[in-house]
């Protein structure tokens, strides 16, 4: 993959350690996982897994630690459901759904017919099960692990219910994925929920966390660097999805196009195969959110794909 890493945190706890997300079930990560156990880990016993949020790069561990470990596992019911769900759902090959979602975002059928003939990803390949059980993690609820008290407090739009830690104690903010100090998370739709408004959730969750955001805090995020100047960053990652949508509503109003083919007004660059299916999903998810403000509409077809135009 592009971002090739996920940042985990273990925090001490007398006997043994709470971590924070826990990256892919592949052999290569319980090599990492097997070094740091018994190198700064000092072989004790992993007694929480916190998932910050439902994807497999987040959870992908969370079940080898229960059962290994007798970990206990804290996570928000909406990702730990979603998981569940997901990790039951293996396909072969795409869904007849799946198909006709990337076919009228725009899919080239050339790619399509292609991707129609491949087993999809499954959430399983990198997940190992994981055991029934869990301990639920709410909005504005205080918890303790690793010597502090921590808030937690849910974003939504790039996961549902994705869960942010801030310390009471000290100036620590635990991000996941919701707060990242250089790049986006992508903000999808998917077949599940093709009308689903990802970047309305993600505004509204961005301008919420920033009455929490102090400029002295330092962010531990699920990717990247740890940084500072929460407040600022949280104001650009707002500023950059108005960007995008401004861009998108004047391309529209010149010309009537289709989500795919709105790939190099929102992102600027060029998409290739490898991360296509990323760029599909954002560029829908910008598409649903034109649509609810009611500034767009469809305007016709072509080859299956839905045309969008101001």
């Amino acid at each position: 993959m592009a971002l090739d890493h996920v940042n985990i945190y273990a925090l001490e706890e007398g006997d043994g350690w709470t971590i924070v997300d826990t990256g892919f079930d592949t052999g290569l990560t319980r090599e990492i996982w097997g070094a740091l156990r018994s190198g700064p880990l000092g072989g004790r016993p992993i007694r929480r897994v916190i998932g910050t949020h439902h994807h497999p790069d987040h959870i992908g561990l969370a079940g080898w630690f229960m059962r290994s470990d007798d970990a206990e596992l804290m996570m928000s019911r909406t990702a730990w459901l979603t998981a569940r769900m997901l990790q039951l759902d293996l396909q072969e090959r795409p869904t007849q759904e799946a198909l006709d979602f990337w076919r009228r975002a725009g899919m080239p059928p050339e790619l399509l017919e292609k991707r129609a003939g491949e087993r999809p990803f499954n959430f399983a390949d990198v997940v190992a099960p994981m055991p029934l059980g869990y301990t639920r993690l709410t909005d504005g609820q205080e918890v303790g692990f690793g010597g502090r008290r921590w808030r937690v407090a849910m974003g939504h739009g790039h996961a549902p219910c994705h869960a942010t830690f801030w310390s009471q104690d000290d100036d620590l903010v635990i991000g996941g994925d919701q707060l990242l100090s250089s790049i986006s998370p992508n903000l999808g739709v998917h077949p599940t929920e093709p009308e689903a408004d990802p970047v309305g959730e993600w505004l509204e969750s961005c301008t919420r966390l920033l009455e929490l955001a102090e400029p002295r805090q330092f962010v531990l995020p699920g990717h990247k660097l740890p940084f500072t100047g929460l407040p600022d960053r949280l104001r650009q990652l707002i500023d950059n999805h108005h960007g995008a949508l401004g861009r998108m509503e004047a391309a529209l109003r010149a010309a009537p196009r289709s989500a795919v083919e709105c790939f190099d007004i929102l992102f600027k660059r060029r998409i290739d195969e490898s991360v296509f299916g990323l760029a599909l999903v954002e560029a829908v998810a910008h598409v649903n959110h034109l649509r609810r403000k009611g500034v767009i509409h469809a305007v016709g077809e072509r080859d299956g794909a839905a045309l969008w135009g101001a």
